[in-house]
């Protein structure tokens, strides 16, 4: 015996007794609907996600470090022309917070 979740297997019937107001015999075939022969899945996309998607490829084609920048950093850094400015380090931290 196979147990089919709350419903009986297709082609078997349910019997269902009742007794408070005397015997009720039901029997009823049970049926499943029946399933769509379409083979085909289709998904449509709105204009905005084809746009989403498209610029999530292009963000996944940029390099996740950007050398150009880094070296110019460094080079500023080696030669000593690199300055920092400490007001505006502090500004970003409270922008932060």
């Amino acid at each position: 015996m196979k147990i089919q979740g709350n419903k009986p297997a297709e082609g078997q019937e349910i019997s269902i007794n009742a007794q408070k107001t005397g015997k009720v015999d039901v029997k009823e075939k049970v049926t499943q609907p029946e399933k769509t022969k379409s083979t085909n899945d289709r998904v449509d996309i709105s204009g905005k996600g084809k746009e989403i998607a498209e610029l999530m490829a292009q963000i996944n084609q940029l390099p996740d470090i950007r050398t150009d920048k880094v070296n110019a950093v460094k080079k500023a850094i080696e030669t000593g022309n690199y300055k920092i400015d400490p007001v505006k380090i502090a500004q970003k931290f409270l922008d932060e917070i």
